[in-house]
């Protein structure tokens, strides 16, 4: 299973397990590339979700613009849903029964035949307050995780203009997959390690890697939390620091997988105990 991982201009052609953070400015431009991955979806057999602000009238009229929406309306292939219809906006999310409302929804729909879940949110009004975005995005990561495994996709739509750059990075980081500009790294679910790390990890990253790593909490794997960091371009040590730091906090041994060189010379010099390469 192959699942796209990387900075995306548009949401078409993606698969079963995809998960996209999408960073927009206007509704419009949110919207036309949910339709989409919609339809994207329905030609893959899944059936597909969409959920935004609005009447249930106004968000069918919406989705109905995509060819064949309006017939897969009707036979129950497609649905839409107001988001304080799924989330409770206005309050704050718990991660792991919003995981567990997903996985029941993709089994439900492997049950009645199609070949998974497709869902696309905008969910900017659930995280406008700091309590809010912590927990989102450790949802965000959870969920990540479990569609390494099972036929969920998602795309995730957050209104840059209402909640600035610096805290749709906090979201976009716990993506494979974002739209251009919305994160220097990426911190998301793995099928083989307890998660993989993507990117560039620099200055810009300082304060936003050791918040990642906070909520993603990724789980050790043979008494050991594994890394899959082969698609890292630079980390520096400020990052290194990060993940030592967390290593040691929870008393665990932190392995880096990655074909740099300089971050064992760099371990080596600091003498980290936490993090091994």
């Amino acid at each position: 299973m192959v699942r796209a991982s990387g900075t995306v201009d548009n949401a078409r052609c993606l698969g079963l397990h995809d998960h996209v953070c999408w960073s927009f400015d206007g509704g419009a431009e949110f919207r036309r590339h949910a339709r989409d991955f919609l339809a994207d979806g329905l030609a893959l057999g899944q059936r597909v979700c969409y959920i935004g602000d609005g009447s249930v009238e106004t968000l069918e009229a919406e989705l109905c613009e995509a060819k064949g929406m309006a017939g897969a309306l009707r036979t129950g292939a497609a649905s839409v849903m107001p988001v304080w219809g799924i989330y409770r906006a206005d309050t704050m999310i718990e991660p792991e029964a919003q995981v567990a409302r997903y996985v029941a929804a993709t089994e439900r729909a492997l049950a009645d035949g199609f070949a998974g879940l497709r869902v696309a949110a905008d969910v900017t009004s659930m995280v406008r307050r700091p309590a809010q975005l912590d927990a989102f995005a450790r949802y965000e990561h959870l969920i990540d995780r479990y569609m390494t495994a099972r036929p969920f996709a998602a795309l995730c739509g957050y209104n840059r203009g209402q909640l600035g750059r610096e805290a749709v990075a906090q979201l976009a980081c716990m993506h494979p997959s974002t739209s251009r500009g919305a994160t220097p790294f990426r911190l998301y679910g793995s099928a083989g390690c307890s998660a993989e790390l993507a990117g560039e990890l620099d200055l810009l990253s300082a304060d936003l890697f050791p918040l990642a790593l906070r909520r993603a909490a990724p789980e050790p794997r043979a008494g050991r939390v594994v890394l899959d960091a082969s698609k890292v371009t630079f980390i520096d040590h400020r990052s290194l620091l990060a993940l030592d730091d967390h290593a040691r906090d929870r008393g665990i041994t932190l392995e880096l997988r990655t074909g740099l060189a300089t971050p064992i010379h760099v371990i080596d010099a600091l003498s980290l105990t936490g993090v091994h390469v």
